[in-house]
């Protein structure tokens, strides 16, 4: 069995932490902390932290006295979040290694997941677990990206398809169009988090390759 280090993921994590806090990239993180909604004091998950370039953006949300947890199964990644925790002197954000599909939490204030449920094999069944973590009132929402609707971005949906199937994990998601394959996790994983949430709210970022997707856990009736 090939290691998650092994992986390219693992492998380009120095590359991947640069692309992920590219100037555009980092307007689609301050734009997801935002539909978290998060107060100072809170405690706020992200399922696939990978090198924590979300990390700024839910600290500066949950204030000093929240918390900020991220999880990941990646090494590599995890040595450069932690790394950045260090740097930043963020004594109230903490990684762990752990499985996004059985979340190693339980009642936090909201979660969120960017670019990791297209790469999932049974995206709605973490979702609907992500939704349980949450408390009622809290929010959760996911990142990811797919082919673009408007016609100004289909030179950049060639461009997708070839970053997804270069970095498509497993021969699994490599049989037919690993684009398509995304787009159809993508699909799942919103129907999960739309079917045990309410006050919902869609997004396109990055002239619509970036879908965004947030909804409330609902307070238990009275």
């Amino acid at each position: 069995m090939t290691s998650l280090d092994d992986t390219f993921y693992g492998r380009c994590a120095g590359l991947y932490d640069r692309v992920a806090t590219a100037p555009g990239v980092r307007s689609w993180r301050a734009r997801t902390a935002e539909t978290l909604a998060l107060s100072p004091g809170d405690t706020v998950v992200e399922m696939g932290c990978g090198t924590g370039a979300n990390f700024p953006y839910l600290r500066e949300a949950v204030g000093p006295d929240g918390r900020v947890v991220g999880v990941d199964l990646v090494d590599a990644m995890l040595r450069r979040a932690d790394a950045r925790v260090d740097r930043a002197g963020w004594e109230n954000v903490h990684v762990v290694r752990g499985d996004a599909t059985r979340p190693p939490v339980e009642s936090v204030d909201a979660l969120v997941s960017t670019f990791v449920v297209g790469m999932l094999e049974a995206p709605d069944d973490a979702v609907r677990e992500w939704v349980r973590s949450v408390r009622p009132g809290g929010r959760l929402t996911l990142l990811n990206a797919a082919r673009s609707p408007r016609p100004v971005a289909l030179p950049l949906n060639a461009l997708l398809r070839l970053f997804v199937r270069a970095t498509a994990p497993g021969h699994r998601l490599r049989r037919g169009s690993p684009t398509r394959a995304l787009e159809r996790r993508w699909a799942a994983a919103c129907d999960a988090l739309f079917e045990g949430t309410v006050d919902h709210h869609e997004a396109r970022l990055g002239l619509g390759l970036v879908p965004l997707a947030s909804g409330r856990v609902p307070e238990p009736p009275e």
